[in-house]
């Protein structure tokens, strides 16, 4: 059970709509795939162990369309033949994003794969979309959110 309602709280439900609304403009005007999104965002929840926003953007690749396959070996897209080039360089972008704090920062050559797929602007999404899946993962961990019960499309996209 979570330890405080975020949303029914004056102060943080504001600032969680901005949030939200962050992540919405993302969501519908990013040129980057819907399942290499939801795919970078499954892949930080994991590393950051956030059951909650696992849960959603798992449940979100799979009404995508996205195989069982690949939605399981995200975890692992290291030691697996089931993503493309690009997706693989948005997933290493994501992970040491993710990991900042083990003290490498991003790596420029994490970053220069990253741009042999991606032009500047859907870099700058992907920046974005790890900042903000990390911030929910951090609420999330912090606020003890469990998943389980999110049904894709309950929050309107």
């Amino acid at each position: 059970m979570a330890r405080v309602d975020l949303m029914g709280n004056p102060v943080t439900g504001k600032a969680l709509k901005h949030f939200a609304s962050a992540s919405m403009a993302i969501i519908k005007e990013s040129t980057i795939p819907a399942a290499t999104r939801d795919m970078v965002m499954l892949r930080a929840s994991q590393v950051n162990g956030c059951g909650y926003c696992t849960d959603v953007h798992a449940k979100d690749l799979a009404h995508g369309g996205e195989t069982a396959t690949r939605i399981n070996l995200v975890a692992t897209w290291r030691e697996s033949n089931v993503f493309t080039d690009a997706e693989r360089a948005a997933l290493e972008l994501a992970e040491e994003g993710t990991r900042i704090a083990d003290g490498r920062g991003v790596p420029d050559e994490v970053w220069e794969n990253a741009a042999r797929h991606y032009d500047e602007s859907e870099l700058a999404t992907l920046l974005v979309v790890v900042a903000l899946i990390n911030a929910s993962n951090r609420m999330g961990v912090i606020n003890r959110q469990v998943g389980g019960d999110y049904k894709p499309g309950q929050f309107g996209y």
